[in-house]
């Protein structure tokens, strides 16, 4: 497979799933911006340090005007605040979600432009169930999940075709105190790459996230 003549937009490229997709696409021929807080911080060769904040809405706004070559938006940049409080919440609200409707609103023109393009938002399996550890996260997901479809049907006339990725545990930082099975950011990636050739709309990465999405009907 590969992605010649692609140009993507990786939000927090800078380490974890990010850094594993930045490095994924420049493997297959992609052009690849990594956005991140500081863009020092992206070092993975052949991918292009981008200063972007999706909490900040001038930042993500320079980030739209400076890179409008973008055909591939992927929406990564996440936080997790554990037992969080109010504060808390609100910092993972304001990535998690908020940062979704920065960049969506932000680079959707830009896709538009280059012929409609992909956007990938990047959820978890707690869009569906949660746990008080973890209470903001999810309701985060879970908001930034029904944010995704209205996108799908927003966007589908100018022919953007918008992916949901829920997966399970992922073994990166964000998890790195979880004894729970994981799964390898690899394999994540290679599944979303996969989908956006075959234009599918939804990954659900692990057994745990097809079983859970399975479940809802029930």
């Amino acid at each position: 497979m590969g992605f010649d003549g692609a140009v993507v937009l990786v939000t927090g490229a800078n380490r974890g799933l990010g850094r594993v997709f930045a490095q994924e696409f420049v493997k297959r021929g992609a052009k690849v911006y990594g956005g991140a807080r500081n863009p020092a911080t992206v070092v993975d060769e052949g991918v292009i340090g981008v200063q972007l904040d999706v909490t900040d809405d001038a930042s993500v706004a320079a980030a739209a005007k400076e890179l409008g070559d973008v055909t591939i938006v992927i929406n990564n940049a996440g936080v997790l605040v554990p037992d969080a409080g109010l504060d808390g919440i609100r910092a993972e609200f304001e990535v998690n979600f908020y940062g979704l409707v920065r960049t969506t609103d932000a680079f959707a023109p830009v896709l538009k432009t280059n012929g409609g393009g992909t956007l990938v938002n990047v959820l978890s399996i707690v869009s569906w169930l949660s746990r008080p550890a973890w209470r903001g996260y999810a309701a985060s997901k879970a908001a930034a999940w029904s944010l995704t479809r209205s996108t799908r049907d927003d966007l589908r006339e100018q022919g953007t075709h918008v992916i949901a990725v829920h997966a399970g545990f992922i073994d990166t930082d964000m998890a790195a105190e979880v004894t729970a099975p994981k799964i390898a950011p690899e394999d994540v990636v290679s599944q979303v790459l996969r989908a956006i050739e075959n234009g599918d709309d939804e990954v659900l990465a692990d057994e745990g996230t097809r079983a859970v999405k399975a479940s809802l009907s029930s």
